[in-house]
């Protein structure tokens, strides 16, 4: 697998440009994308239609989409929390009908643990282990292939492991590193690291990779951009990470899947490395 995919959440950005949108995934396919991240509450549902519409069999592209959270198009936000387990499931069920599959491939299970973003509440708090069984349950039915989890602490990974984790999703980046220690389990058992928010400044007040000037001296002597460098770090920092950086935009799209081509020499390196993690506990809500 390419250690580069495509997240698909900024493809609502064409939302009135439908065949943009179909025309930037096929795009994405010919640079070498092999595995697109998606969920039914990214555009109420229409980077799910994109994808159905893009996508061709013999592309062979992994689709990974994700449940936890709905679309909400009437709430403040635009998803709502949905963790309780005949929640996960009718969001199994609507990520089929979206993409128009039989079978979804992988499928991410967002806990709210960890930030930055929502926090559970109420109902909404809901045992790991009651999601786990409703999972596994559903790969029993053929109705998913393999369990990712998102948002999830340490812990909840380590309690998760006899599930069968194929990947983890949660924020990292070189400015917020909060879970090395995760991702160095994640890489002793095998498991895909997949960070989302990779250049950190997802919120304000959170830190930004492109701002560190440890990473504009390094993209300065490389001739790349700031935004290259720090998807690149994190392609060097572990074997396991894989990236699913977002556009909307064909140029920024061939610049995201250039980054595996960038290489530091051991002065760059280290200087990147020695850039302050800070943490990206910021709630929302």
């Amino acid at each position: 697998m390419s250690r580069i995919g495509y997240g698909a959440a900024q493809l609502d950005r064409l939302h009135d440009r439908r065949d943009e949108a179909v025309a930037l995934l096929r795009r994405a396919v010919e640079l070498g994308v092999d595995h697109v991240d998606t969920a039914e509450f990214y555009g109420f549902g229409f980077a799910n239609a994109v994808i159905r519409e893009a996508l061709r069999p013999e592309d062979d592209v992994l689709v990974v989409t994700k449940v936890g959270a709905d679309p909400d198009p009437g709430g403040r936000l635009p998803l709502r929390i949905a963790q309780r387990p005949e929640q996960l499931r009718a969001s199994v069920e609507d990520n089929l009908r979206s993409l128009g599959r039989e079978h979804l491939a992988v499928v991410n299970l967002r806990r709210l643990d960890t930030g930055p973003g929502l926090r559970a509440e109420g109902d909404q708090v809901v045992d790991l282990d009651d999601q786990l069984a409703l999972m596994t349950a559903l790969r029993d039915e053929g109705k998913i292939g393999a369990i990712g989890l998102s948002s999830v602490t340490l812990d909840g990974l380590r309690r998760a492991l006899p599930a069968g984790i194929v990947c983890v999703q949660n924020a990292y980046s070189l400015v917020s590193r909060d879970d090395e220690d995760m991702l160095r389990l994640c890489t002793a058992e095998d498991i895909a690291w997949v960070p989302f928010f990779p250049l950190g400044g997802a919120f304000p007040g959170l830190p930004k990779v492109t701002e560190e000037p440890a990473v504009r001296a390094a993209a300065d002597s490389l001739g790349v951009t700031p935004s290259q460098v720090g998807l690149a770090w994190l392609l060097h920092h572990a074997p396991n990470v894989l990236l699913i950086p977002g556009t909307a935009d064909a140029a920024h799209l061939e610049a995201n899947m250039a980054v595996g081509e960038i290489a530091f020499d051991d002065a760059t390196g280290a200087a990147l490395d020695a850039v302050e993690s800070r943490s990206s506990e910021v709630s929302i809500g």
